[in-house]
């Protein structure tokens, strides 16, 4: 994917190294030249240039591009301009990071679906992971929902996910199961073991030693469940 990302700081630096790493052809942008330097040996072409003025697109390769970022983080009205500037190419998706509520009104009402808030994503990945101390990962899917693995309790072992009552009691829901599979190579017959999802999950699944669940439910009933089960 060819990636345009508008604003290169922190955010805008980290982003354009991880998408380089990740395979994607990444042009970066800002107008300080000592940010652009940082960047000039690590992402495919790196350009010191005022996102402000429209005139200077023209040295980019917008119209081939595929997603435009715009990245900035010290200014809001700079940011608004440069989004509203990327609308203009039709055949862009747009991803716009937000300063403030204000800023995610002006977003909204420009028809700009992908908004991010990097410093609030942050935050609130950090306080799960303080409060999710024995979840081995989480996905959050809205601020009141979030999706996690935690290892199965050993209580568990044996038993069919119909008899635990997982909802009733605990109100999750089990999404699949994360099993160690045992596989052999034909070539000296050694066992070898591969973390795999078993798939769709029924209330005959009985649950073994070592098995992941992946849970749904709202923050404080997983944060319950893995306190209890702990």
């Amino acid at each position: 994917m060819k990636i345009i990302i508008i604003g290169l700081g922190n955010f805008g630096r980290s982003l354009a190294l991880n998408l380089t790493d990740n395979g994607h052809e990444v042009f970066g942008i800002d107008h300080k030249m000592e940010k652009v330097d940082l960047l000039k040996d690590h992402i495919a072409n790196v350009v010191c240039m005022d996102a402000n003025n429209e005139a200077a697109y023209k040295v980019l390769p917008i119209q081939q591009a595929d997603l435009g970022i715009v990245a900035i983080g010290e200014n809001e009205g700079s940011s608004i301009v440069t989004t509203a500037i990327l609308k203009k190419y039709k055949n862009l998706r747009i991803v716009s990071r937000s300063l403030s509520k204000i800023h995610d009104t002006i977003l909204e009402a420009m028809g700009i679906n992908d908004v991010i808030h990097p410093e609030q994503d942050a935050a609130f990945r950090l306080t799960k992971q303080i409060s999710f101390n024995y979840a081995l990962d989480y996905f959050r899917v809205d601020n009141k929902h979030s999706i996690a693995e935690v290892f199965s309790p050993y209580s568990f072992n044996g038993k069919s996910v119909k008899s635990l009552k997982l909802t009733q009691k605990y109100s999750v829901s089990l999404i699949t199961v994360i099993r160690d599979i045992n596989n052999t190579t034909s070539s000296y017959s050694k066992k070898s073991t591969t973390r795999r999802v078993i798939g769709l999950v029924t209330g005959d699944t009985v649950l073994k030693n070592g098995d992941i669940l992946t849970l749904f439910g709202s923050n404080k009933s997983i944060m319950n469940f893995v306190k209890d089960k702990k």
